[in-house]
């Protein structure tokens, strides 16, 4: 019975880290981490401007965390669309 209530726990979990909302909260900041890291190895971003950028997705990604607990593993619309303000305020700033 234990194994069972088990399998219930880990399945719920690997869905809510999969929903929908949250995963392409996660994408975008995985996709700005990637492009933080090309500018800085084209030349085109120094490594404190990398640092303050890379600190500002990791804020972002704890918010949605904290969100994602509050609503048993979801994001709300309303919660994703200001995390993707939040986002897109960051992704401005990769590239300029």
């Amino acid at each position: 019975m234990l194994a069972a209530v088990s399998a219930q726990s880990f399945a719920a979990t690997e869905f809510q880290k999969e929903h929908p909302r949250r995963a392409e909260v996660n994408h975008r900041l995985e996709n700005q981490d990637k492009r933080i890291h090309q500018e800085v190895k084209e030349g085109k971003m120094s490594k404190a401007e990398a640092k303050k950028l890379h600190k500002d997705d990791h804020q972002i990604r704890k918010e949605e965390k904290a969100m994602a607990s509050q609503n048993g593993g979801h994001i709300t619309k309303l919660e994703q669309k200001t995390l993707n303000q939040q986002e897109n305020s960051v992704s401005k700033q990769i590239g300029k």
